[in-house]
């Protein structure tokens, strides 16, 4: 006798892709997990210097890591950098990709409320939901696992209220871990330090680089931009990171 077979669609996403050490293990776990069709990565880049949002690493070496992922890559570009900029933006965009199918939107946040709730916020304006694979889970603990699974990083960011300019441009391995001062969290989740991933189990092959200069710039306040955990931040450390082939 015949009998029809049913497969469960998987909802389709977008995965919210920063280039660092939660995006790679939280879209790590989405992979493995295989509940939802991630149709593409999405980029949010500064149109003038044609690097990734606050991690300040350059394009080409986002298109690098994507190519080595496997997976369509959506860039969008800010000029002004301001939340309603943002906003605007990214209304558009989920708008075009929820008319292809498109229910949820991925995220690599851990424990920071208010920032879930604006992201929550602004999905339910296009329809949209919300997935975060890493919420909740220790921070030591998803470092470790982050570690273990062989992934491989390097600070390209980091927030002078927690560090100085010798921990950007710097491998994160067990040793920088113990190094981080008591007020900085494992995974750096209160923005302490920004990450660039370019080796592990989501890679067909490593991302090249080299590491270029360190960049100190004093921090700008709109009033439009969220605070930040720290009143004492005056500025950001970058370091440049240019692909080699």
């Amino acid at each position: 006798m015949y009998m029809p077979l049913f497969f469960a669609m998987k909802e389709k996403a977008i995965f919210c892709w920063s280039g660092g050490k939660d995006s790679a293990l939280a879209l790590h776990k989405i992979m493995l997990e295989d509940k939802l069709e991630i149709v593409a990565l999405l980029t949010t880049l500064n149109a003038t210097f044609k690097r990734i949002s606050m991690h300040g690493v350059r394009e080409e070496l986002l298109e690098q890591q994507v190519h080595s992922i496997g997976l369509p890559l959506i860039k969008m570009y800010v000029n002004e950098g301001t939340n309603a900029e943002y906003e605007k933006e990214m209304e558009k965009l989920l708008l075009e990709y929820k008319t292809k199918g498109v229910t949820k939107v991925v995220f690599g946040d851990i424990f920071l409320e208010d920032l879930r709730l604006y992201r929550e916020n602004n999905l339910s304006k296009v329809g949209l939901k919300a997935e975060f694979p890493l919420w909740k889970k220790n921070t030591t603990d998803l470092i470790n696992e982050f570690l273990k699974l062989n992934f491989k990083t390097i600070t390209c960011c980091v927030n002078d209220a927690y560090l100085n300019e010798d921990k950007v441009g710097e491998e994160i391995d067990v040793e920088f871990i113990k190094s981080l001062p008591k007020n900085v969290d494992p995974c750096g989740e209160n923005g302490e330090y920004h990450t660039f991933c370019y080796a592990g189990p989501i890679f067909k092959k490593p991302i090249k680089f080299t590491v270029g200069e360190k960049v100190y710039k004093p921090l700008e306040i709109k009033k439009s931009d969220c605070d930040f955990k720290s009143s004492e931040t005056k500025g950001f450390w970058f370091c440049d990171l240019v692909h080699v082939n």
